[in-house]
């Protein structure tokens, strides 16, 4: 695997990575990860810069909010089994 860039962002660590004909993208907010996987097929030219655009507005919003649902769903399941 092989790190390609680190991509600044306010709210979430945003991680670059090339693997196996793919770009992954990990986006990270304190213990809760999201990845997504890209081949590199489904660009036009299989570069990093087309992966970048797709970190428009509209998806890290969504991702972001995403977040919120997944910490929420970790926390309710701590509380039906009584860990927290």
């Amino acid at each position: 695997m092989r790190h390609v860039a680190d991509i600044p962002h306010p709210a979430v660590k945003i991680t670059l990575l090339a693997w196996n004909g793919k770009f992954l993208l990990k986006l990270e907010q304190g213990n809760l990860e999201q990845t997504y996987k890209v081949a590199e097929l489904d660009l036009l030219t299989g570069t990093d810069a087309e992966v970048r655009e797709l970190l428009d507005e509209a998806f890290l919003a969504a991702a972001i909010a995403r977040f919120q649902d997944m910490r929420a769903d970790l926390q309710a399941a701590f509380e039906r089994h009584e860990l927290r």
